[in-house]
């Protein structure tokens, strides 16, 4: 019988180097696998499923909290934080926003340089 992994998620953007730079700060023991023009692929230590980003020439950023009309976020990542303000302050300083609508009071809905929404959440001491 036929098995399945999911290999990675896949971002779209009009830089994939620069947005894989974002997240390789955010997670900094990542490393990268791939890097070409138009793909570029990063994987935690020891593997497992990674993330990788592709050049969208026409790439247009999802909206969030989108309205209807607006371009919809199809999916997004949860990435875990010793720290949640400093992991905020860390995304921001790196390029990611503060979304302007937070739903929850213990997780940070953020925008990366891209334009997809990530939530950063603290994970459990």
């Amino acid at each position: 019988m036929t098995q399945f992994r999911i290999s990675s998620t896949v971002l779209g953007t009009s830089a994939p180097r620069a947005l894989a730079d974002f997240y390789l700060a955010l997670l900094p023991d990542w490393e990268t696998l791939v890097d070409e023009p138009g793909w570029v692929k990063i994987k935690p230590p020891g593997g497992g499923h990674g993330l990788a980003f592709q050049a969208e020439e026409h790439h247009e950023a999802p909206v969030w909290p989108a309205g209807p009309g607006d371009q919809q976020m199809q999916a997004h990542l949860d990435i875990g934080a010793s720290d949640l303000a400093d992991g905020v302050a860390l995304a921001v300083s790196r390029g990611a926003r503060v979304a302007a609508y937070q739903p929850q009071d213990d997780v940070r809905v953020m925008i990366d340089p891209a334009g997809h929404p990530f939530c950063l959440f603290q994970l459990p001491s």
